[in-house]
């Protein structure tokens, strides 16, 4: 089994977007029994706060199913249980190596790497409030992320 986790800020936006978007596609494909997903937050700010409302909203308009979400904060020891942990801009990339001794085992990554845009970034929306734009490019990566799941370049 492969076990992704995602990772922003706050995990109110964008990586539980990423968590509930990849669960989607995963659905889709009847691959639910071989890939787990989760995601968490960098900072202890929103730790136990449900999805933000206008992201809640964008992710309903697209028919993308949620669950009882509560954020929480990665942790140390989760570097050993996942294998692919997914950033979603610098700042989130930055804590993620400290916290996990700079990655000697390359997992960290940006999700848009699986897509023809490999050095964009996932701007946070709760500070553009473009919840549309965050939703179309988790989308893109998650995609990306699932093709190369298919051809097992994971």
């Amino acid at each position: 089994m492969i076990k992704i986790l995602f990772i922003c800020h706050g995990n109110i936006c964008r990586s539980v977007s990423a968590h509930y978007i990849m669960n989607y596609l995963l659905q889709e494909e009847h691959l639910s029994e071989e890939v787990f997903v989760d995601s968490a937050a960098t900072s202890m700010e929103e730790i136990g706060n449900p999805i933000y409302p206008p992201m809640q909203r964008a992710l309903e308009g697209h028919h993308i199913p949620i669950g009882n979400h509560h954020a929480r904060r990665v942790n140390k020891t989760e570097y050993e249980t996942f294998d692919l942990i997914i950033a979603m801009d610098e700042e989130n990339k930055y804590n993620l190596n400290r916290l996990f001794d700079n990655d000697p085992d390359n997992k960290v990554h940006y999700l848009m790497e699986y897509t023809d845009t490999p050095d964009a970034i996932i701007d946070d929306p709760w500070y553009t409030r473009d919840f549309e734009t965050a939703y179309r490019e988790i989308s893109k990566g998650c995609s990306g992320l699932l093709e190369a799941i298919n051809r097992k370049n994971i």
